[in-house]
């Protein structure tokens, strides 16, 4: 097929009066390097929405049973694994999410001797 190309002269004219000159300019020719920064920043944060939501509708099994995650609840991660008291406290979130145990494990159990603690040593229980 031979291309015509006083036809293709003739479209992109009749379609610069009627919609403006832009319409058939390369799209290339008015990129810069900030809309591509702006571009990719924007491809990021919709990618990391979209990571969230699957993580929020993502099911996980408890007890034999698939829930989704989103109604589980954080405060499950608040009683303590090695005197299984339930705690509220800041303090203990804090202590939890480093070593796995409350304030006062870390206080009795861990204190000058977390090398040994992150090695996987735990009192006897009782």
């Amino acid at each position: 097929m031979k291309k015509d190309l006083n036809y293709i002269v003739r479209l992109e004219k009749a379609i610069s009066k009627k919609y403006g000159e832009e319409t058939i300019q390369n799209p290339m020719s008015t990129w810069t390097e900030e809309k591509e920064r702006d571009y990719l920043e924007q491809i990021k944060k919709s990618y990391k929405k979209e990571l969230h939501l699957k993580e929020k509708y993502e099911k996980v099994e408890v007890d034999g049973i698939m829930v989704p995650r989103r109604l589980l609840s954080r405060r499950q991660a608040c009683i303590c694994p090695i005197c299984e008291t339930y705690s509220l406290k800041k303090q203990d979130d804090l202590y939890m999410s480093k070593f796995a145990c409350c304030f006062k494990c870390y206080i009795e159990y861990v204190e000058d001797r977390e090398e040994r603690w992150l090695l996987g040593w735990r009192p006897e229980e009782k």
